[in-house]
């Protein structure tokens, strides 16, 4: 697999990058967080932009090139939920209509009444749960597609303004054989994965960039403080720690893209490194800005909630190391029983 975009996904990177620029700008997004604006017109801008037609999982790294840019801008729309969690499960419905969605992957059971079914249960820290206009709900007895008015949505308190996050109760919610999907819904997770990771990375990319220009202009002794080794060593720490994420979040989306079998290995190893990359961007981005990065007056805050609000959704990068230490040692097993049997410890009758 080659690492570099090619020349139509270098045009396709130009052209997300400079209608972002035009259209989420940092005071729109200001205005959506102080004074509640309506993200709403830009949510239907991606739509006549064609932003919500990568809904086919063989457009991966495409949509992973708009979320990394929309992450960077801190988007207040419910883009990332709709595309990386509803159109897996969805992708017919988020193409036809281009209402917004999300997934409940766990909470919520399903039986059989009559014709129907029955959908019980209650999803806790739902991405965009309370505004999201249909649910994709993932139970063990299929997928199925719910209009948002049939559920309940409770809003949690989230310390990102400008991110939706919801418990939603569902009470016996009834529907037909025509709402189940017969969609992956391991895929849709791995998808749900990445994209976030590419969202938490282009985050941390928007904070090195406000760092960096921050330190050029601030002076100290007569000089930048950038010119101090101490600050270019950390500014170099959170390069690389971005850089390694955003190769490990483009490679999930290429096995993605190709359902790879190691699209499982490669979900976890994104979103691991994103929350790991994260930590480390947080932590020297406050320190070189003074702590005046955690003022409400400085957009740096924006960009550091939602890469530390990506780090705490759909599970942190411990739990996505147990993953890939799992996936490592059965592959190992696996070697191992081969071995044996190649020397003929392993019979079969």
């Amino acid at each position: 697999m080659l690492f570099e975009f090619d020349s139509d996904q270098r045009l396709w990177q130009r052209t997300v990058r400079d209608a972002v620029s035009k259209k989420c700008t940092p005071a729109f997004v200001r205005a959506v967080a102080d004074d509640g604006a309506d993200p709403a017109p830009l949510w239907r801008t991606y739509r006549k932009l064609g932003w919500t037609e990568f809904a086919d999982p063989s457009d991966a790294v495409e949509l992973g090139i708009i979320l990394e840019e929309l992450g960077r801008a801190v988007d207040p729309t419910p883009y990332l939920a709709t595309m990386t969690q509803f159109a897996p499960l969805a992708p017919a419905q988020t193409l036809a209509d281009g209402l917004s969605g999300t997934a409940v992957f766990a909470g919520v059971d399903a039986r059989r009444d009559g014709a129907g079914w029955l959908l019980d249960g209650t999803a806790r820290h739902v991405l965009d749960g309370d505004r999201a206009e249909r649910l994709a709900v993932v139970t063990g007895e299929g997928v199925f597609v719910v209009p948002a008015d049939a559920v309940t949505a409770a809003p949690l308190p989230v310390f990102d303004p400008l991110l939706h996050v919801a418990d939603v109760t569902f009470a016996g919610v009834r529907v037909g054989d025509d709402a189940c999907s017969d969609a992956d819904p391991g895929r849709a997770r791995h998808l749900a994965l990445a994209g976030l990771a590419m969202t938490m990375v282009g985050a941390c990319r928007r904070i090195l960039d406000l760092t960096l220009e921050h330190v050029r202009g601030r002076r100290q002794f007569d000089v930048p403080v950038g010119s101090f080794q101490a600050v270019q060593h950390k500014a170099v720490d959170m390069h690389v720690a971005i850089e390694r994420a955003r190769a490990l979040a483009y490679f999930a989306m290429m096995v993605i893209a190709a359902d790879d079998p190691r699209r499982r290995l490669a979900a976890a190893m994104a979103k691991a490194s994103a929350g790991e990359c994260q930590a480390l961007v947080f932590r020297h981005g406050v320190q070189l800005f003074g702590a005046m990065g955690n003022t409400w007056e400085n957009d740096l805050q924006f960009a550091l909630k939602r890469a530390k609000a990506g780090e705490l959704l759909l599970g942190g990068a411990a739990e996505h190391r147990a993953t890939i230490a799992e996936e490592s040692r059965t592959a190992e097993e696996g070697r191992t029983a081969d071995e044996r049997h190649e020397r003929g410890g392993v019979s079969c009758d």
